[in-house]
């Protein structure tokens, strides 16, 4: 027993022994790391130092002069021109990437050399979306959420292309290389997209249908508050000649009442809906030139001396390995 007991001992011993040795070599690894860094950087510090300079007057100028801003707008597209909208700003995008600058011209754009890139997606209102004023268009969009929410990833799905045309607003994102007023790019791109006579047509004749179911609405709400009127001068008489009051349940006239009321509530949406419909393209608000600072851009004066460093020391290491592979294939033949 005691045989096994000091041989546990004297193995515990060597594996200690082991262990101290490896940390003991690795602080050592890392020592001689350290070293030699320190070595290169005092033998190399003037090409450090010029590439650090270089690289930060370079990365200050390209910031200053090679800034990139991003412009919004959030629109609402009537009279089911969605896919309309999304095909124009496709082909802008297109036009954009191939430098057409002469249709961009011709479409209005004033500065398209400035122009970078143009994305259109939707402003995901799920809850909109399922609660239409129209009651056909209510269930067919909650019956088209429950589908959604039992197929797959519902947050994909919602996001799909083909189904988030059927959102209320949408937001057409530009990038630009410099700040561009908003007659220069905003307005002649909205002009672009109402430009189209069959969604104008349809757009004059909404309006012209809506005015009318207006006046047709005044013109019963006027009729409504004469037999109201008719019938308090009819009670008011009938109250003096019998000096008492009489209060009777009156189901036509709460009735007309509530006729009146349902009319009044009616002109008021089909007032905001004029409002809201008063264009093919209905601009919801814009913003122009904000400072992108997501990408590289104002980041090149960091960006830019760390990247040369990094292909200095690269290039370094490459003609050092070179050498070295070629010391010994010399070795070799030899």
């Amino acid at each position: 027993m005691s045989t096994n007991d000091n041989k546990n001992v004297d193995d515990q011993e060597i594996d200690l022994a082991s262990v101290s040795k490896a940390v003991s070599g690795m602080f050592q690894s890392i020592g001689r790391g350290i070293f030699r860094m320190i070595q290169f950087m005092l033998k190399h510090i003037a090409v450090l130092i010029a590439l650090v300079v270089v690289g930060t007057v370079a990365g200050s100028y390209l910031d200053d002069t090679q800034k990139t801003y991003n412009s919004c707008v959030i629109i609402r597209p009537n009279f089911e021109s969605t896919d309309y909208v999304y095909a124009k700003v496709d082909l802008l995008f297109s036009r954009i990437n191939d430098n057409d600058t002469v249709f961009l011209k011709s479409i209005g754009i004033k500065s398209p050399s400035k122009l970078r890139s143009i994305i259109i997606y939707p402003i995901v209102d799920i809850y909109k979306f399922i609660s239409e004023k129209d009651s056909k268009d209510s269930d067919r969009n909650f019956q088209l959420f429950k589908l959604l929410s039992t197929e797959g990833d519902m947050e994909k799905n919602i996001l799909n292309r083909t189904i988030s045309k059927n959102y209320t607003f949408h937001q057409i994102h530009f990038v630009t290389s410099a700040k561009a007023s908003r007659d220069e790019i905003l307005d002649p791109l909205l002009n672009y997209l109402e430009s189209n006579e069959n969604f104008k047509n349809t757009k004059n004749i909404y309006i012209e249908n809506t005015n009318l179911k207006i006046a047709a609405n005044n013109n019963m709400i006027a009729q409504i508050d004469g037999l109201l009127s008719t019938f308090t001068n009819e009670s008011s008489e009938s109250a003096k000649s019998t000096k008492s009051v009489y209060i009777n349940q009156n189901t036509q006239l709460n009735d007309l009442i509530q006729t009146k009321n349902n009319l009044v509530n009616e002109n008021g949406y089909q007032k905001l809906e004029l409002l809201a419909h008063d264009k093919v393209v209905k601009e919801s608000s814009s913003i122009i030139n904000m400072h992108n600072t997501r990408t590289i851009d104002s980041k090149l004066r960091v960006v830019l001396p760390i990247t040369l460093l990094f292909m200095y020391l690269f290039m370094v290491s490459l003609v050092k390995f070179y050498k070295k592979q070629a010391a010994l294939y010399k070795k070799e033949k030899l």
